[in-house]
């Protein structure tokens, strides 16, 4: 299918690995010019050539978009984009007891505020091009509760909250905005959580993963490239009249009839 976005400019936040490669990589194909996103410079770097053989126009920008600096870096390389991907790491699982005021805020200024930080500075420009998809990559967990992930849980639901009525105030415009909650995906976030959690239970990390594939009725993890085909879909012309809505991609892990 031809999406309809060749030739748009993208920004793609977190996006030197995991699900954020994964979505530069579509847009990419999709013949996006695409600025991608890292702190470490040689992981960025590498990214960027290995995405650049898709023949699209990649920008690689070292920042961390939490900081007001990192923020205006992306825009320098990308003032007026027409697709916005937020995505940042979310806070270390941690019992909700010994989660302090400090780690609090941080985990809200990462997961709630840079997003909105960087939606109020792009999202005029959208209106008066009348073109716009803005789409933040959340959690499952914003549905279900993952034990140890209840910052990051409360923070992307609060992120999902407060853009709830922004993206019926945009749609007029043909400005979007959603959001996707991944589940278990192959991704190095998620095997650093696994070898955590199979150290404090004395086993093998292929113990813990093959319990995990256990529980997903699709019996396998999820891809970063799928991930991002269907933040492609997203993004594109023909995807104008979904708006506001937070879109599911666990392998049907999350067993609900609506």
């Amino acid at each position: 299918m031809d999406l309809g976005i060749a030739g748009r400019k993208a920004i793609v936040c977190a996006s030197s690995k995991g699900l954020g490669k994964g979505c530069a990589r579509s847009l990419a194909l999709a013949g996006c010019e695409v600025v991608i996103n890292g702190r470490n410079a040689e992981v960025l770097a590498a990214t960027a050539r290995e995405l650049a053989a898709t023949g699209a126009k990649i920008i690689p920008v070292v920042a961390d978009v939490s900081t007001k600096a990192g923020q205006d870096a992306l825009l320098a390389a990308c003032p007026d984009p027409d697709i916005l991907v937020n995505n940042n790491g979310g806070p270390p699982p941690k019992g909700f007891r010994d989660i302090g005021r400090e780690a609090m805020i941080d985990g809200v200024i990462q997961n709630m505020i840079t997003p909105i930080e960087l939606v109020q500075r792009v999202i005029d420009g959208m209106v008066q091009r009348g073109f716009g998809r803005i789409i933040n990559i959340t959690s499952a967990s914003v549905r279900t509760p993952l034990p140890g992930l209840d910052l990051s849980s409360g923070a992307r639901a609060g992120l999902t909250a407060f853009l709830a009525g922004v993206a019926r105030e945009v749609a007029h415009a043909n400005v979007t905005i959603n959001a996707i909650l991944p589940g278990a995906f192959d991704t190095d976030r998620l095997a650093s959580g696994t070898k955590r959690i199979a150290e404090q239970r004395g086993v093998d990390p292929a113990t813990v993963t093959k319990e995990r594939i256990a529980g997903i009725p699709a019996r396998r993890l999820g891809q970063s490239d799928e991930f991002g085909e269907l933040c492609a879909f997203l993004a594109s012309q023909q995807a104008g009249y979904i708006t506001g809505q937070s879109v599911l991609i666990d392998g049907g892990a999350f067993r609900t009839a609506f």
